[in-house]
């Protein structure tokens, strides 16, 4: 084999499979019953018959590519030529049907074999193509995995297990990290924003029913020494200990939207009075993680935020519920940076606290208690202190010589509002158009976990998890076709460039022209 390599080409025969599928298919739509079928009928048979003349073409041309192979040099990445050449094949799962794989290896004493047409197909490591792959990851990030099998195998006619779609949705979103890394860091940054307007980062946290070997520390100690009174459910104060929180972040442009209390108040409680169309958010990117700790996934938000804006020239906010550790961590994501920013808790945590105590004072769900809440909601708006509404709680509670319960509660909610009045001044905040509400992270909770991740039943691995995460996190910003271009250079570097000498791949198809 080591002589000159050449192969008789015969395109009329590579192709005649081709022709027969054609010719077999204008035949059969000519008979009678397919004149009296349905166009249901006769799109089902088309998309079925037609998908088997595509798979046979691709079968023509991969055979035509390996009559045409010439033979080239193959040295590896460790320096060890490879002489002898010899024809193998492989199976190659695809969108259409599998195909055959017909190429040249290059093989040595005691080294692994390389096949430069793989190269140059790109051909990934295992059965399934990239077009299998591709089609699992978009829908691997909507559908639950049974569903993705039930959709490669009536689309596609590929049969997938269950196991193997969660391991393809893993390894397409292997390069999630880098991708956004090249983005924040290319010469022509093109996440750069020439604009005034508001740079609004958001964090939350969502919990995951992950599978009890993947729970955090803390959470599976917890779940340990847990005891339970009643097997069937749950008793009030009782916990099953088996979630591990995602954090959430997003990132986007705003202009500022200037307002008085009064329209906020209007908003609230979906006045129909016409006020000012609030400005859409734009650019906006989310991410997620149940793998990264809070710190990592606030400091990525940063990042990303510090490549729209690597002079610190705009007005950054930072949006959030007034969890301490996210606070902690975002204060140092702003040191690092040496950027400035404007932290707001978001409104509707704080109705939540206004209404527990309101109940208290007033009772459930009466008119008294939602003036109360009015009112205050009212004076926060107007720029009265948290701090001094929620020593006026405290008084209260004394003079009603609350016990118990309600006083826990009361106290706990004067707490809130005292511990965070520093990110509570509204009507500073509306004065100058800045967000008060968490609106867009909560609409990235429930679509990012809740919505896919929280399904009757569900127990996530945590690679499972963590990739449809990054899966739908790209959807959801707009990056996914970016993305999976990147990935495939990523895909042919690891799987073949990496393999050569010098990241050199040798081209078996230099040179060739047209067959006639």
């Amino acid at each position: 084999m080591n002589a000159a390599y050449s192969k008789s080409i015969c395109i009329d025969d590579m192709f005649l499979s081709v022709r027969d599928q054609m010719e077999g298919m204008i035949t059969e739509v000519q008979t009678p019953q397919m004149m009296r079928a349905t166009h249901d009928e006769l799109e089902s048979y088309g998309e079925t018959a037609g998908r088997e003349l595509a798979r046979r073409l691709v079968q023509a041309q991969l055979d035509l590519r390996a009559a045409q192979e010439r033979p080239v040099t193959v040295k590896g990445e460790d320096g060890v030529p490879r002489p002898y050449r010899r024809e193998s094949r492989r199976p190659l799962g695809t969108v259409l049907g599998e195909v055959m794989v017909t190429r040249l290896a290059y093989q040595a004493a005691g080294v692994s074999g390389l096949h430069p047409l793989d190269a140059l197909l790109n051909l990934p490591s295992e059965l399934y193509s990239f077009g299998i792959r591709r089609r699992v990851a978009k829908h691997a990030a909507i559908s639950s995995f049974d569903e993705v099998v039930e959709d490669l195998r009536t689309a596609t006619g590929a049969h997938v297990g269950k196991r193997q779609v969660e391991e393809l949705a893993v390894r397409a979103a292997v390069d999630f990290d880098a991708f956004y890394f090249e983005r924040r860091t290319a010469n022509d940054n093109d996440l750069m924003e020439d604009t005034d307007d508001l740079l609004v980062l958001t964090v939350d946290g969502k919990g995951i029913v992950v599978v009890p070997n993947d729970l955090r520390p803390a959470t599976k100690k917890a779940a340990r020494k847990a005891v339970r009174k009643l097997v069937t459910r749950l008793l009030p104060g009782e916990k099953r200990n088996r979630k591990r929180m995602a954090e959430v972040a997003a990132i986007y442009t705003v202009p500022a939207f200037p307002r008085t209390p009064l329209d906020v108040l209007a908003d609230l409680d979906n006045d129909d009075r016409e006020r000012p169309l609030r400005p859409a958010v734009r650019n906006k990117r989310v991410l997620a993680s149940v793998e990264k700790s809070a710190a990592d996934v606030i400091e990525e938000a940063f990042r990303d935020a510090n490549a729209r804006d690597p002079q610190h020239r705009r007005r950054w906010v930072v949006l959030l519920d007034g969890n301490k550790d996210q606070l902690a961590f975002v204060k140092a994501a702003a040191k690092t940076l040496g950027v400035k920013v404007t932290i707001v808790v978001d409104l509707m945590h704080v109705l939540e606290y206004l209404w527990e105590a309101a109940h208290v004072f007033c009772g459930k769900s009466t008119p008294e208690a939602e003036a109360w809440v009015q009112q205050r909601l009212l004076w926060l708006l107007q720029g009265r202190p948290a701090g001094k509404i929620a020593t006026a709680m405290r008084q209260w509670a004394r003079t009603m010589k609350l016990r118990g319960a309600a006083l826990k509660t009361v106290r706990e909610s004067a707490r809130y509002l005292a511990n965070h009045a520093r990110y509570m001044r509204y009507g500073d905040a509306i004065h100058q158009g800045l967000p008060i509400a968490t609106g867009v992270i909560e609409g990235a909770c429930r679509y990012l976990v809740k919505d896919r991740m929280d399904r009757g039943g569900a127990r996530w691995t945590l690679t499972g998890a963590e990739a449809v995460l990054r899966l739908r996190a790209l959807r959801a910003s707009g990056d996914f076709d970016a993305y999976w271009a990147f990935h495939l250079r990523n895909e042919l570097a690891r799987n073949h460039v990496s393999h050569y000498a010098d990241a050199r791949l040798p081209d078996p198809m230099r040179g060739l022209r047209r067959v006639k």
